[in-house]
């Protein structure tokens, strides 16, 4: 199955490129494409269209920030950042612009790999038992394509932030706490992820809401976690 995937590394390190693009091959990814620098890897993802992107953070000129930016404005790939930086705010910031995973230098090969394969499964999963869309008011989720959007308007979400979309919509009404939809969304323990979560949810409400700060369809109640609505049902 891997070898149906592709995968683009982005790094301005020649040795980093050639150690994933090895470990990479070793575990059945066939369909690597590699940048040095990231106007290439924003020229690349628009033709080449890769199922997952690896990206270093610290590169010369346009930083890895800024590429995922541009990246999201047109892909949902799940995107893994690779950083000389061990920060909390520098985690948070790589999730804040549209990042999916995160892994400090030095790493090892096979994590990041290992991680990659988790992000795909994540996408070949919600894909797998895609059915009807999901209505919420002028929200319109559409599971087949992994698409949303808003009163006829595409929004650009990330996988993180559409798998948290989703399953808040398809939980429409209940409340679900930050550590649950961690737990869902990311397949791992939620301790400790406050941070993270309310950084998606920041980020969601500014796509989807027409303000977001007097939000509609996400709603916080305070201490338990949030919950999606209809607004005209409220």
């Amino acid at each position: 199955m891997e070898e149906n995937y592709k995968i683009l590394i982005t790094d301005d390190e020649p040795d980093i490129l050639s150690l994933l693009e090895k470990a990479l091959k070793l575990e059945g990814f066939n369909n690597v494409i590699k940048a040095l620098n990231g106007a290439d890897a924003v020229s690349l993802c628009k033709t080449e269209n890769p199922d997952a992107v690896i990206l270093d953070i610290m590169m010369p000129g346009m930083d890895g920030y800024e590429v995922c930016r541009k990246i999201r404005e047109f892909s949902i790939a799940p995107i893994l950042f690779l950083s000389s930086k061990n920060d909390e705010v520098d985690k948070i910031l790589g999730l804040a612009v549209g990042g999916d995973d995160y892994v400090t230098k030095p790493f090892s090969p096979k994590e990041v790999v290992y991680r990659i394969k988790a992000q795909l499964r994540r996408v070949s999963y919600g894909k797998a038992i895609a059915s009807e869309p999901i209505r919420v008011g002028k929200l319109v989720i559409d599971p087949d394509k992994c698409e949303v959007s808003i009163d006829g308007r595409s929004i650009g979400l990330t996988a993180r932030e559409y798998e948290m979309l989703k399953t808040m919509a398809e939980n429409k009404g209940r409340v679900l706490s930050r550590e649950r939809l961690y737990e869902t969304v990311w397949g791992e323990a939620g301790f400790g992820c406050d941070n993270t979560v309310m950084v998606h949810i920041r980020h969601l409400r500014e796509k989807i809401e027409s303000d977001p700060n007097d939000p509609k369809y996400i709603i916080t109640l305070k201490g338990l976690g949030y919950k999606v609505v209809d607004p005209d049902e409220r």
